[in-house]
């Protein structure tokens, strides 16, 4: 009896199952194959040797180093500070001050605007002869700055960039967590005499776990996929010195622009083992740490 209920909901998935399938999952797994193509006729779909080449070509590439290294300095830098700087925003929005609902709508517009019109903007306000940033500079007796053209300067200004843009995002998902804790724990602190930073310390932040480990992946997998931002600010080129290239804008040269379409398959493969192994690593630690908090009460 209870076979003939699965079975029709089976049937019920079958045509969004075969659309995913055929749309979605059939590309992905196409592509990361491709990484293992040595010799492929495109024209014909054929394959006529399979192997490592491309991996070992990769890892011999300086550009997918500096890549990579850029990668992961931005998302070092820019995935904890986006998570401190929105609890700190949430935290302030909680609380009972007057047009919060005007203050939430303003920090949720970068996230559903277009990443092409804000980097456009953004590429404006950066400009080093008519740019809004230097403007204001100059009103205080400070040289003008080439924000665009100086690549130390690539990477401090992608990290502002993609804390701002996804801080919208964080600020709401952070409110409904925060809203969601029972003011009765609060309540109990300030009667034991707690002050506000070990009332936020050791209620908030506990409480407020599951949300901060679901952003923190969220977070760098966002700041992984980071492409558009440097390719509208600077001109269609990865900065200057390739100060701006990362892993994604590496795949899209490989592809589009050297129809080198393996090779790009590999580096999305890498960039997906990347992904994976920290999601992992996150997952791990989150363990650990519950692990250590449950033994240390047991003590």
């Amino acid at each position: 009896m209870k076979k003939k209920p699965q079975l029709k909901a089976w049937l019920y998935l079958l045509p969004a199952l075969l659309v995913l399938s055929i749309f979605q999952i059939y590309p992905i797994c196409k592509s990361f194959m491709m990484g293992f193509y040595t010799d492929f006729d495109y024209l014909h779909d054929v394959v006529h040797a399979w192997g490592m080449d491309n991996f070992i070509n990769l890892f011999h590439d300086g550009d997918f180093h500096l890549a990579i290294k850029n990668t992961c300095c931005l998302t070092l830098i820019a995935a904890p500070l986006s998570i401190v700087v929105s609890l700190m925003f949430a935290v302030l929005l909680n609380s009972n001050i007057r047009f919060r609902k005007v203050f939430q709508s303003i920090y949720f517009l970068p996230f559903v605007t277009s990443m092409v019109a804000v980097s456009i903007v953004w590429a404006w306000m950066l400009n080093k002869d008519y740019g809004l940033i230097n403007s204001i500079l100059k009103v205080f007796g400070i040289s003008k700055v080439a924000w665009l053209t100086n690549p130390k300067m690539t990477l401090p200004i992608l990290v502002v960039l993609s804390i701002w843009k996804g801080l919208g995002y964080r600020v709401i998902i952070f409110l409904a967590g925060l809203q969601g804790i029972d003011q009765r724990y609060y309540s109990a602190a300030r009667l034991d005499g707690a002050k506000t930073w070990n009332r936020f310390w050791h209620i908030t932040i506990p409480m407020l776990r599951p949300t901060i480990f679901f952003l923190s992946i969220t977070s760098v997998i966002d700041i992984f996929k980071t492409f558009d931002e440097v390719y509208v600010m600077y001109s269609n080129e990865p900065g200057p010195l390739k100060s701006g290239l990362t892993i994604v804008y590496y795949i899209f040269t490989k592809f589009y622009r050297h129809w080198e379409f393996a090779s790009a398959a590999a580096a999305a493969f890498v960039l997906f083992l990347i992904i994976l192994a920290i999601t992992l690593f996150q997952f791990a630690a989150v363990r650990l740490a519950r692990w250590y908090e449950e033994r240390r009460q047991k003590s």
